[in-house]
């Protein structure tokens, strides 16, 4: 639980490739997500799920995605729950806290619909819930706005607000689509960090370093981290003056909270 609550970057790979499994563990990806749902073709599906099961290595626990409730093959999917090998099952299309209710085991839930985004409260508040995932590109779909800029920052904001209230770890941003090109994927794990969120959804092993770079303080966010610490460590009052700069406790706090992320 503890991992999966830290990680930063989980990288999807398709359930029906099998011999993308180890170049996905040796990727450098804190959380490896095999995907039943869209990477996989229907046809698929259960020869995938079946091939998995044996393939399950309590020693590199991954995360599964799960199909979608109401699907011919949720309930199937959610027999590999609690198995060795399995951390959490990722449940896409998450709309009720009943779905969530019937996965055994930890559950990521993945927002990406307008009736999810309308029950944020109530998926995050659910029983066994890790932290919440963004699905940006099928919630865009949804709602007939574009995937990528500001269209999608007001339901960062909410996302952030539900993990919050409910004791959740920082929710995880949906992917960049872009892999050739690792400009786009650090500049949108940044407005994610902008928004509160802690983690990013990976689609290529190549943007797990963009990623992990974004997401460390530069080295003058460190600098002034270390002296505001420093600071507070010496004075040990409720507000001290850094260089004409008020430093209260909330600062400190930020302060101490960017040292643990570099």
């Amino acid at each position: 639980m503890t991992r999966l609550a830290t990680a930063r970057s989980f990288l999807f790979v398709p359930a029906d490739r099998p011999e993308r499994f180890a170049k996905a563990h040796a990727s450098g990806a804190d959380i490896v997500v095999v995907d039943l749902e869209d990477a996989v073709a229907p046809a698929a599906k259960v020869p995938a799920r079946e091939a998995l099961a044996q393939r399950l290595d309590p020693g590199r626990p991954v995360v599964v995605r799960v199909n979608a409730p109401g699907t011919e093959w949720h309930d199937a999917d959610l027999t590999l729950a609690g198995r060795p090998g399995v951390a959490a099952l990722m449940l896409p299309k998450a709309e009720r806290a009943d779905d969530i209710a019937r996965c055994p085991g930890p559950v990521i839930p993945q927002v990406e619909t307008a009736r999810g985004m309308a029950a944020l409260e109530q998926l995050a508040a659910a029983p066994r819930v890790v932290r919440l995932a963004l699905g940006t590109l099928d919630l865009a779909l949804d709602l007939g706005i574009p995937a990528e800029g500001t269209a999608m920052d007001l339901f960062r904001a909410q996302m952030t607000l539900a993990s919050r209230v409910a004791g959740l770890a920082p929710p995880i941003d949906g992917v960049t689509t872009s892999f050739d090109d690792e400009a786009p994927v650090e500049s949108d794990t940044r407005r994610a960090l902008a928004f509160g969120f802690g983690a990013r959804l990976c689609i290529h092993p190549r943007q797990i370093g963009p990623v992990h770079r974004a997401m460390r303080p530069s080295d003058e966010e460190l600098a002034w981290a270390r002296d505001v610490v420093d600071l507070a460590d010496r004075e040990a009052r409720g507000a001290v003056n850094l260089r004409g700069t008020m430093v209260d406790p909330p600062v400190v706090e930020r302060a101490r909270r960017l040292l643990a992320r570099g």
